[in-house]
């Protein structure tokens, strides 16, 4: 049997909207781990040590464990506690918290880089711990950490696919819907290769333009 892309065409709505899905998987996952990442840094190098602790175990769980089962323990598992997620928060909590917890190295790295004399300099004119690390070295270690985290948002995007086995209707669940109705994998395969190359190339862009106006900035 041939390829036959004729039949891609009639199901371009339904990958259009799994496209559509994706990216919205992808930036409020995104927002999650940018911000979660930031608390979690904190926690770990200024928190109590009943706090670094709990928190220790939970990055070594996120960093030591597929991100599938993690999705798989967020979605089924918590609903035998009494949590029941919704498909699509139970993805963007999993996939949040996954890249949370690398983003969370990167900024613990770039805030212990950040010159000692300017954490001083910001107590001497007043700044409580939490004002300094607030308006002086967060702002600052956050600008320097955009190329890598950049590099986690690209990574989230392309796993963002195994949402599909929890049920949400992103692009990799609509193209194989797609082929149980038409049988044919290869072509909606590389039809969804496609979507996932052009939604890259934005994310890409958009990350490229961030970069420039942080630079500009400094």
């Amino acid at each position: 049997m041939g390829l036959d892309f004729t039949v891609v065409p009639g199901f371009f709505g339904a990958l259009l909207m799994g496209a559509g899905w994706t990216v919205a998987i992808t930036i409020c996952a995104g927002l999650l781990s940018f911000f979660g990442g930031i608390v979690f840094a904190v926690v770990a190098l200024y928190g109590h040590w009943s706090l670094r602790w709990p928190f220790r175990a939970f990055a070594f769980l996120f960093m030591g464990t597929p991100l599938l089962l993690q999705l798989f323990l967020i979605y089924f598992g918590l609903i035998q506690i009494g949590i029941d997620l919704p498909a699509f928060v139970a993805g963007v909590v999993g996939l949040g918290l996954h890249f949370a917890v690398y983003n969370s190295e990167l900024i613990q790295a770039s805030i212990l880089a950040v010159d000692k004399g300017q954490y001083e300099g910001a107590r001497t004119l007043g700044l409580s711990r939490g004002q300094t690390l607030r308006k002086v070295v967060i702002p600052q270690a956050v600008r320097a950490v955009v190329p890598p985290m950049g590099n986690n948002m690209i990574a989230l995007l392309k796993d963002s696919a195994l949402v599909s086995v929890i049920g949400v209707m992103e692009l990799t669940l609509a193209a194989q819907q797609a082929i149980s109705r038409t049988y044919r994998p290869f072509e909606f395969y590389l039809a969804a290769a496609f979507c996932y190359y052009i939604v890259n190339l934005a994310l890409e862009a958009g990350l490229r333009r961030l970069e420039r106006r942080i630079a500009a900035s400094r």
